[in-house]
């Protein structure tokens, strides 16, 4: 794969999860292979977060993103990425209890009580996650995590998306909440958990009311948002954003910048994880969905069609943007989606925590990267393999050594000592 860059260039290294329920699995595997590959580059004390200038995710990609970059009492990450698949297989089948897979039976009988369970409330009461999260994260805030996050919700009081990111927990207090509550938040799909309420107190003691359900519903996959924010921060050239910073300082600006103080990096390198989908499997036709009513569309087969379509094409046309945008500039390889789109059965639904169902879809992440780096073929629609660029560990081991070159450019040309003895960390937030 060879990035568009020049020698001396540096990038805007974004990180970005998709949502997908216990499909995280999926995406866990690949940054476990990827944080391995910047270990034996630049020591076995390195974690993904010392990379990215911007870690996104939603829903279940947002937890993976506080585990991430949530600190721990040596101000390092709580996991590694290897602990993540870990953490899902402990802790999923509790997050969704196998009891209520007795709903997931064929037939008449298995249907009504997947009718009856989808009227009554949510499938899953949530109480275990929310216990986890908030053991695990403590009372670390969305301003405290080590690299900047980005972390779509909806908001079903006010009916419009709320998208967490230290950045605007800087200007505006009140969104200063726990990350516990984000990732709650992010993660109550409808009708698979119950919609989030939670309170929060400003610096001028206003108290400020939440109530989240799914990022899902608004950006399956957060990419957009991401470049969305990094662009605001570059637009505003806001001084204490990691391109901008420093470079209010004369002295800094000369030596940075000498033919132009205000030349940030402008080009992305940007590594996109999906959680696999069914998008090639037949799971639904249109003699299916002409029959159905309301209980038709949230629960058919153990499935959830309403949320699938959603969350299956916003995911999609995140990707064709990006693909689109990145290949008109003549910068498409710095781009990498990687993305199962063959998931049948059980393994296309965010829900089965059998342990039959969680070692397959650690050996579906596995797979991927044995499989072809793809690209979203812009007039069909589907994915196809792309030849120069080999198999997904191959462009990971590549993308590895262009985010520890990265790093290091920007350790050395970027960090200088300031007139009152400091230092200027120009760039990567490490």
């Amino acid at each position: 794969m060879a990035f568009n860059r020049n020698s001396d260039e540096n990038f805007i290294a974004i990180l970005s999860i998709d949502g997908g329920g216990i499909r995280g699995i999926i995406p866990a595997t690949i940054l476990a292979f990827l944080e391995a590959q910047l270990q034996e580059l630049d020591g076995e004390k390195v974690r993904i977060c010392d990379y990215f200038d911007l870690i996104a995710g939603t829903s279940t990609g947002g937890l993976v993103t506080a585990m991430l970059t949530a600190p721990n009492e040596d101000k390092r990450p709580l996991f590694a990425a290897k602990d993540i698949v870990p953490f899902y297989i402990e802790h999923g089948p509790k997050i969704f209890p196998e009891r209520y897979m007795t709903c997931r039976g064929g037939g008449l009988f298995g249907t009504i009580r997947r009718s009856l369970a989808s009227l009554s409330g949510p499938k899953y009461d949530g109480k275990y996650l929310q216990e986890v999260l908030e053991e695990k994260l403590g009372n670390t805030r969305l301003h405290q995590t080590l690299t900047p996050v980005v972390i779509p919700t909806f908001d079903i009081n006010n009916f419009q998306p709320l998208v967490f990111t230290n950045y605007e927990a800087e200007d505006c207090p009140e969104l200063a909440v726990k990350l516990s509550d984000i990732c709650i938040g992010s993660s109550a799909a409808p009708t698979y958990f119950p919609a989030h309420c939670f309170q929060n107190t400003d610096d001028k003691g206003n108290m400020f009311e939440f109530n989240l359900v799914d990022g899902g519903v608004c950006a399956n996959n957060p990419t957009l948002v991401a470049i969305s924010t990094v662009t605001q921060k570059m637009v505003r050239k806001d001084p204490d954003f990691p391109i901008w910073q420093g470079t209010h300082n004369p002295r800094i600006q000369n030596i940075i910048f000498p033919t132009n103080n205000y030349q940030p990096r402008r080009r992305f390198l940007i590594l996109s994880l999906g959680t696999g989908s069914s998008k090639y499997s037949q799971k639904y036709t249109a003699d299916m969905a002409a029959k159905w009513g309301i209980v038709g569309w949230l629960t058919h087969a153990g499935a959830n069609p309403l949320i699938d379509l959603f969350s299956h094409a916003s995911s999609d046309m995140v990707d064709y943007h990006i693909a689109t945008s990145f290949q008109s500039l003549d910068f498409g390889d710095n781009y990498l989606r990687i993305q199962e789109d063959k998931l049948e059965g059980d393994l296309a639904s965010v829900d089965v925590t059998t342990e039959e169902n969680l070692k397959r879809l650690q050996e579906v992440g596995e797979e991927l990267l044995r499989k072809p780096v793809s690209k979203l073929d812009l007039l069909t629609g589907h994915y196809k393999p792309v030849p120069t660029r080999g198999t997904n560990e191959q462009a990971l081991k590549r993308f590895a050594k262009m985010l520890s070159e990265n790093k290091k450019n920007y350790s050395s040309t970027c960090s200088v000592e300031s007139e009152c003895g400091g230092t200027y960390s120009l760039g990567l937030v490490i």
